[in-house]
């Protein structure tokens, strides 16, 4: 009975271990750099002097900025705004145009800082400092053209909800409404967002600074930072549940501006697609911005370390991803109108793509919007296209033409042609248009050259914590790494002496 209970126990060498497979995610920080060099390449950017090439973006940028935003909007100021091409049927023309390409910009910047830290992405550590900033200026560009196109800009004031004098109120039930809501709100945890992220930076900065002025200024900034294991903790907290708030107003703001549109009964407009393509074209267009500022930023200041091929192949990736969904979404706004059976829905597609049309005045926008955005990023899912930097830097390019175009055509062609022929004109902007709209990309381009000078363009603490040395596993990985190999190495003695014999 007692020889029948006992088990038998399988010889020690009888027992097959379990391969072994380490898991190791490609290096985000290239040639095992040191934390010390982190920092002083970042703030390096800071304290040294710009090169020759910074100086040749900035004060051109400026001199734009001024003359375009300065002097165009003076003009328009004491003209008023019939300087502007619009017109009674296109009472909409460039100045929505620009505030929507502007918004989408924007997208990209909250998109990297909030949702890939709560999914923990931690290639967005070197990108996430320069997008934030590019969510801030671009919607700093966005809010001139509304806050001008109510035509006494002074008075822009009667758009919020607080009691005047006269009485007035808002219309609560117009999306234009919404929009200055969802905007403002969207301008205001973006920029706490982005300020809560550079204290500890700006206190890095603050400790080496030699200047008493410099010190002065980045210790007011930093806010008294130490370094604190409290400091931290609060400060860790607070990115967190800012990221956490930030998240919806990724998918609120544009979704809000598609309202402006989509909530109207104009033929081409009154779609329910409208909000999900609205949030996958400024997704799209945005990373477009993010790749066609950091590339010559990667380049400009020795960064190819910090900001690798890895990053820019991610953002490759997302943009031929969300390129993808804005081409189903035109592709589905033409399917909708032929399936729909509606003559007047259908009439405005035909008009602005010229199918079956001999007055499509505006096709050439169209087509032109259908080969940068669907086209043009369809050479991303090829691998050699994403590592070729030239090739990435055209597409990009033609991404952000292509989504200017794509509010064009959204606004202008639909408002060129609609329910009374008689009333049909064709929309030409007028030089305080062209104006206005260069002098607002001078201004991006100005502020972001700031940015670059004054403030670090990089995390630097979120940057480190993607350091080998900083994983709290590595000595795990290493023993692991070390097991792996022994293993591998006593396969291949034993393969070879099998071979021998």
């Amino acid at each position: 009975m007692a020889s029948e209970a006992t088990t038998t126990q399988p010889a020690a060498a009888d027992v097959k271990r379990p391969k072994l497979e380490v898991l190791e995610r490609e290096e985000l920080i290239l040639n095992n750099r040191s934390l010390a060099w982190i920092t002083d390449r970042i703030c390096g950017i800071v304290e040294n002097r710009m090169p020759l090439l910074w100086w040749l973006i900035f004060i051109p940028s400026a001199l734009v900025a001024m003359i375009g935003v300065g002097g165009g909007l003076t003009y328009l100021v004491s003209t008023g705004v019939g300087v502007w091409g619009n017109n009674n049927s296109l009472m909409w023309g460039w100045p929505i145009v620009n505030f929507v390409f502007w918004i989408g910009i924007g997208h990209a910047g909250t998109l990297i800082s909030a949702i890939l830290f709560l999914t923990r992405q931690n290639w967005r550590t070197s990108i996430n400092r320069a997008a934030e900033a590019m969510t801030i200026f671009a919607v700093c560009c966005a809010g001139i053209f509304p806050a001008f196109h109510v035509g006494r800009v002074w008075m822009a004031w009667f758009l919020a909800p607080i009691p005047n004098a006269n009485a007035i109120w808002q219309n609560f039930k117009s999306p234009l409404l919404w929009d200055v809501f969802a905007v403002s709100t969207y301008f205001t945890v973006s920029l706490i967002f982005w300020y809560i992220g550079m204290v500890p930076d700006l206190a890095s900065i603050r400790d080496r600074a030699k200047n008493k002025i410099r010190k002065f200024a980045y210790g007011v900034l930093s806010l008294g930072w130490r370094g604190g294991n409290r400091q931290w903790r609060h400060y860790e907290m607070a990115y967190l549940l800012l990221a956490a708030l930030s998240t919806p107003l990724v998918l609120s703001v544009h979704t809000i501006v598609s309202f402006d549109f989509a909530t109207s009964v104009v033929p081409g407009w009154h779609t329910t697609i409208f909000p999900p393509y609205f949030v996958a074209g400024a997704i799209f267009g945005g990373f477009a911005m993010v790749l066609t500022l950091m590339i010559p930023v990667r380049k400009l200041f020795g960064l190819e370390d910090l900001i690798t091929m890895k990053h820019i192949d991610n953002m490759a990736k997302i943009i031929a991803f969300t390129g993808c969904l804005v081409g189903y979404a035109y592709l589905m706004e033409l399917f909708i109108a032929w399936y729909g059976q509606n003559k007047f829905e259908w009439a405005a597609f035909a008009k602005r793509t010229g199918l079956g049309e001999d007055d499509a005045p505006y096709a050439w926008a169209y087509y032109c919007m259908m080969t940068c955005n669907v086209l043009a990023p369809q050479f991303f899912w090829v691998k050699w296209c994403r590592q070729n930097l030239w090739v990435v830097m055209g597409v990009a390019m033609l991404v952000n033409i292509g989504m200017w175009f794509e509010r064009f055509v959204i606004i202008v062609t639909t408002l060129a042609r609609m329910w009374l022929p008689g009333d049909w004109q064709y929309y030409h902007p007028s030089p305080v248009d062209i104006m206005t709209f260069v002098g607002t990309i001078g201004m991006f381009l100005a502020l972001f050259m700031l940015f670059l000078r004054f403030l670090p363009c990089i995390n630097i603490a979120e940057v480190k914590w993607t350091l080998l040395s900083s994983n709290v596993h590595r000595d795990e990985l290493e023993h692991a790494k070390e097991e792996a190999g022994a293993q591998s190495f006593e396969a291949g003695g034993q393969a070879i002496g099998k071979k021998q014999g």
